[in-house]
């Protein structure tokens, strides 16, 4: 796979921004202000105006897709993860409204937290746009992304951009070097969804 586009210069049509973004939605992406125009103040002042989420990539606002189920799996992995955590002082666990600089003009919100980046996959979210925000949370000095997908009741656990390895539900979920000594059996966090109704 070759690297995602940084420059908007090679942007002619609508077609070619949603390919850079990763093929996502039209409707995800913001029209003010215009595409490639946007910045970190308009990311804060859509939240303090709207109470609504957007991503800046590239100068492009783009809207976090989010849905019930996904937020179910966010509270639950935050709750277990802030409380393995802050006993232990390892750091910060950030809500999915958690805004994370991590360049200048590149702002995303991973679901959980910054060094390990948890996106909980939503119905909105495709295959590009994730690998684009993978080799994102990569490039800003994540250690290691897992994706969550509720459906498929799968974590894939990625070391870098293109290199994961699947764990499914019967298998746990370890912390590796980012949290030493974490595990977590993943029928406990897809087990959620059952009690909810959320199958």
């Amino acid at each position: 796979m070759t690297a995602a586009a940084t420059s908007t210069t090679a942007i002619i049509t609508l077609a070619d921004l949603l390919e850079q973004l990763g093929n996502i939605a039209p409707a995800r992406v913001r029209f003010r202000p215009v595409p490639g125009t946007a910045n970190e103040k308009d990311v804060l002042a859509i939240h303090d105006r709207e109470d609504r989420l957007y991503e800046l990539v590239d100068g492009v606002l783009v809207e976090k897709a989010i849905g019930f189920r996904e937020s179910l799996l966010a509270g639950m992995l935050i709750e277990i993860l802030r409380g393995f955590v802050r006993v232990r002082n390892l750091g910060l666990v950030t809500a999915p409204d958690g805004m994370m600089r991590l360049t200048a003009g590149l702002v995303r919100i991973p679901d959980v937290a910054p060094n390990l980046a948890v996106e909980v996959l939503s119905t909105g979210n495709t295959p590009g746009e994730m690998a684009r925000k993978r080799q994102d949370y990569f490039a800003a000095g994540a250690q290691v992304v897992w994706q969550v997908d509720s459906h498929a009741r799968t974590v894939q656990v990625f070391t870098a951009p293109e290199q994961s390895t699947v764990l499914h539900e019967t298998q746990p979920l370890e912390g590796g070097t980012v949290l030493p000594g974490f595990t977590l059996p993943l029928q406990e966090l897809f087990s959620e969804l059952d009690r909810q109704g959320e199958n």
